[in-house]
């Protein structure tokens, strides 16, 4: 959102007396303005007051799109008209991530979640190991656009099936209408929020087919299919 002057980052030149344009954007819940056409995700994080700024992750909201993650040295073209709205995510609650990798998965599972743009972790508890990933991205219609999620990994894997999915913090739909069969789980020093979501005999597993990537493809499929549940 900025003024039609045009600036000299355009190429053209400032008549003189004449102040550069503002551009104008939302950082979480703030409106602020710069000068600066181009800003870094840094410069963002300064001009939104967070402090420091290497503690916290920026996102671009586009409209009817998913969160996009703004490194701290990625400039933003704030004069293309989609780009004004950034929300933010301190990285104080997830510090130390990709440090721990408690046990080993299959290869082709480990390839996944190395390609798969996301941090995770490896966290053995109790005997249970569980693959953890951060900044899930969420369809539009719920409280959150990213959320932590993990995924338990049953003795016998690959063979025997991942099922169900947990989340933190705890997901609602913003038409208020409640999310069913879901409960309280325990873990890493959090409270999680159980889905009780099953493969049917319709969808079996299907080992040497199914793994990582094919739950989590369904774990997207549960999180769409819900907001849509009258």
């Amino acid at each position: 959102m900025t003024s039609q002057t045009p600036s000299a980052a355009d190429g053209h030149p400032v008549e003189p007396g004449k102040p550069e344009p503002v551009y104008k954007v939302q950082i979480d819940k703030q409106v602020l303005e710069t000068r600066d056409p181009t800003p870094t995700g840094l410069q963002l994080l300064i001009l939104a007051g967070k402090t420091p700024p290497e503690q916290f992750a920026l996102y671009e909201k586009p409209k009817g799109g998913q969160p996009k993650r703004i490194t701290l040295d990625q400039q933003v073209d704030l004069r293309e008209p989609r780009i004004e709205r950034f929300v933010t995510l301190p990285l104080d609650q997830t510090e130390g991530l990709g440090s721990r990798r408690q046990f080993v998965l299959p290869a082709e599972d480990l390839q996944w979640l190395e390609q798969c743009g996301l941090k995770f972790e490896l966290i053995m508890e109790g005997q249970v190991p569980r693959v953890v990933l951060y900044d899930f991205p969420l369809p539009y219609g719920y409280n959150l656009s990213l959320v932590t999620v993990n995924v338990r990994i049953e003795s016998g894997y690959p063979d025997t099936q991942i099922d169900m999915a947990y989340f933190y913090p705890p997901l609602s739909r913003t038409n208020g209408k409640p999310i069913g069969a879901t409960c309280q789980d325990n873990f890493d020093g959090r409270t999680w929020q159980r889905w009780s979501r099953h493969r049917t005999p319709a969808n079996p597993w299907r080992p040497g087919v199914d793994n990582l990537s094919t739950h989590f493809a369904l774990v997207e499929s549960w999180l769409a299919r819900e907001i849509t549940k009258i």
